[in-house]
């Protein structure tokens, strides 16, 4: 009784923990009248997936020490990615800045705290997810990737994507959506909308870079992620 007890109320102390930070989230978006979910989210069930014919780790020992563009000149380490490597979801980003490319992982910095809040909103963590980036290398001074490195770097994000067989992607700003749409369509008006994705569902959203620049765009940007929350519990259980 007392370790039932125990695990009882841990786990209402989780909830509490989902609750405080959904709502300071929220808060941040100048949100002050929400509509509670009627239900928060839930991993998908385990069923039994085909045999995966490419792996993560061939597709990370084939870039090896990519010398396929420029970038290497410049760069202190090659961003992969991280993450379940069999997550439903990835966020793709557009490309490594300052921290990144010293620590060697995406979103670490400013930004990546954004996106960790933004996960969390949702009752997602980061380990549950796949994050990785258009490109692998830090370009100079933050710059936008060119298009000869977004196409060095492209098929090396096109395995990635075949290895983990996402049920839904999410493009981080107007690059990732314009890379992956093969579109010059504004991220304003991509936003909002599920689009596909070889077979795949693609939400754009703006990037947490971004939106720590234009703080009033964060209420799209939340209701981005509530379209993922809502488009994860429906194929959930399919």
């Amino acid at each position: 009784m007392v370790d039932m007890a125990k695990r009882l109320s841990e786990e209402i102390l989780n909830v509490i923990g989902l609750l405080k930070t959904n709502l300071e989230y929220q808060k941040a978006l100048g949100i002050r009248h929400i509509r509670l979910p009627e239900q928060t989210m839930q991993p998908f069930k385990d069923v039994p997936t085909k045999a995966h014919s490419i792996q993560l780790e061939d597709v990370r020992r084939e870039l090896g020490d990519c010398r396929r563009c420029k970038l290497h000149v410049t760069r202190k380490n090659i961003v992969f990615g991280t993450g379940n490597q069999r997550a439903h979801i990835v966020f793709v980003g557009e490309a490594p800045g300052r921290d990144e490319d010293i620590q060697g992982k995406p979103f670490v910095g400013q930004a990546g705290k954004l996106l960790d809040l933004m996960l969390e909103a949702i009752n997602l963590k980061r380990e549950e997810v796949y994050i990785c980036n258009i490109i692998k290398c830090r370009p100079p001074g933050n710059r936008n990737p060119e298009k000869d490195e977004i196409e060095a770097c492209g098929p090396f994000l096109t395995k990635q994507l075949e290895a983990i067989e996402p049920r839904i992607i999410c493009a981080l700003g107007a690059l990732a959506a314009h890379t992956l749409l093969k579109t010059k369509e504004s991220i304003s008006k991509l936003r909002g909308v599920i689009h596909t994705y070889h077979g795949i569902r693609l939400i754009p959203t703006y990037h947490p870079a971004f939106l720590l620049r234009n703080p009033y765009k964060k209420r799209e940007a939340w209701e981005d992620m509530q379209l993922i929350q809502k488009e994860y519990e429906r194929i959930r259980d399919k």
